[in-house]
């Protein structure tokens, strides 16, 4: 079978190591796999998780950042047959412990003491007030070696339509849900993905973008293994650790959001590098400067710039400009829908929807918020609002459920409301996204106090309950907010403050 063939994840990675035998897969500091060894380690991981007890259809949780582990573990995961729940980073205790309760995550595969985060004690602080059940097994990075020495035989068989993630976003209620997606849906897009992004074989991807993030793992790691493609995680985003990849591996292809590019073509030190081998870059759907995109081509000579855009409940993906797009189409549209997917806009409200192949099957054991998501038409409605051109190109211009993006990472009001309702001090707050030149959009807080509260506090308050792109910049004390006649926060009138 071609890589480009598979419609399982396991087929796929059995299809690399055969195909693209002798080419590397990853590199990761001193470890260098082809894709033959990525196919052993694979298969090892989904024997230990079978000797774990792992069957069909069993969540397993990921929390790790990039790095050679990160996609053994996932690979192996859903070769056993489990399903992929993946953690961000910069979880806090009662965070993580929301998704492993609210997926039913039976094991843990966790890099403990990353950045100095004990995460596995985090857990059990906040299993007080968040309980997590159905977790029996954790099984640290430091245990690795011991973990990978006993195995058994998989017995799964995994089939195209069987779920293969458990991506949690959030939604204007604050709670997290998990998108259910399949393996078919995964392979079949990343193979458009990969084909529009002129992914090729021999191809040498710098993987900054975090692998619990769908641009990571599905636009990332499973592109790369359908082109033959040597993907180079980096664990943490530093710019001079960036440019010295870029120059000792010879990367090729750099995706990441709009604040990556600026961050290197900015950095004093960028002429000391050797860059010329970057040939692609692709970048998501927030605002992006024109200027920007004329640097990319003119200073670093990239034949490829594209922007795209879609959902976590779309795969990822929905959108993507052509090769061939001029500066102004990449920074001021999302580009068109991808083949085999439709996007409209909703004629009354301007909400963009989506209806394809590649729409998640449903929140995971949450029907009415599925209901509330995907009409019966199969139509997704993402909550954003924007126009289309008379080429079917889309350009985002708002959104209707107040989500903001921070430095490429989706943030929700509800959810820091949320945390910072519950200070004693505080009696009502409402959160909106203000422009920030480094991230693109930051979070400020309105608060309305019921008693002597200082703005350090609160970011204290929250910079231990909050990861740190959720966390307001800044906090502004008012004495009521403002609501319109049915009680509703106007946070339009906030923005205008």
């Amino acid at each position: 079978m071609e890589p480009l063939d598979a419609r399982t994840i396991p087929d796929l990675v059995r299809a690399g190591a055969a195909h693209y035998r002798h080419r590397e897969a990853v590199v990761d500091g001193d470890v260098r796999l082809t894709y033959a060894d990525l196919g052993a380690e694979v298969t090892r991981c989904a024997e230990a998780l079978a000797a774990r007890g792992v069957a069909k259809g069993d969540r397993v949780a990921l929390w790790a950042p990039n790095g050679w582990r990160w996609i053994v573990a996932a690979l192996g995961i859903v070769s056993a047959g489990g399903v992929l729940v993946p953690l961000n980073t910069r979880f806090k205790g009662p965070e993580a412990a929301y998704i492993l309760a609210r997926s039913g995550a039976r094991l843990l595969l966790v890099d403990d003491g990353f950045l100095g985060n004990r995460y596995v004690a985090a857990l059990a602080e906040a299993a007080t007030e968040t309980p997590t059940p159905d977790l029996t097994d954790i099984v640290p990075f430091a245990e690795w070696d011991r973990f990978m020495a006993v195995g058994k035989a998989v017995d799964a068989v995994v089939y195209p339509d069987d779920l293969s993630d458990l991506f949690f976003t959030s939604g204007t209620t604050g709670r997290p849900k998990g998108a259910m997606i399949t393996h078919s849906q995964t392979t079949q897009l990343y193979v458009t993905w990969s084909d529009l992004a002129q992914l090729r074989e021999g191809d040498r991807y710098l993987l900054i973008n975090p692998c619990f993030h769908t641009f990571g793992y599905k636009a990332g790691v499973i592109a790369c293994l359908l082109r033959g493609a040597t993907i180079v995680p980096q664990a943490v985003f530093d710019v001079p650790t960036s440019l010295e990849l870029v120059q000792r591996e010879k990367i090729t292809v750099l995706p990441g959001p709009p604040t990556l590019y600026t961050s290197m073509l900015d950095h004093p030190a960028r002429s000391a590098y050797d860059l010329s081998t970057l040939r692609v870059a692709i970048t998501g759907a927030t605002t992006v400067p024109v200027v920007m995109i004329e640097r990319l081509r003119a200073e670093l000579a990239l034949e490829t710039v594209l922007t795209a855009y879609g959902l976590t409940e779309s795969c990822g993906t929905a959108t993507m400009c052509r090769p061939d797009d001029d500066p102004v189409t990449v920074s001021t549209t999302c580009g068109a829908a991808v083949p085999g997917v439709e996007v409209r806009v909703d004629e009354a409200s301007g909400e963009v929807l989506i209806r394809g192949y590649n729409i998640m099957r449903g929140y995971f054991n949450d029907p009415a918020a599925t209901a509330d998501t995907i009409d019966p038409d199969g139509w997704l409605h993402t909550g954003d609002v924007g126009v289309l051109d008379e080429r079917g190109y889309l350009r985002i211009t708002d959104r209707l459920k107040d989500m903001f993006i921070v430095g490429g990472f989706n943030a929700y009001p509800a959810e820091i409301e949320q945390v910072i309702a519950r200070h004693p001090a505080v009696a009502e707050v409402a959160v909106i996204g203000v422009p920030d030149e480094r991230m693109g959009e930051v979070a400020r807080a309105f608060v309305v106090s019921r008693g002597p509260v200082q703005a350090d506090a609160l970011a204290a308050y929250c910079k231990e309950r909050l990861a740190n792109y959720k966390q307001p910049r800044s906090f502004v004390f008012v004495d009521a907010l403002p609501r319109n006649a049915s009680g509703k926060v106007l946070k339009t009138t906030l923005r205008r403050a």
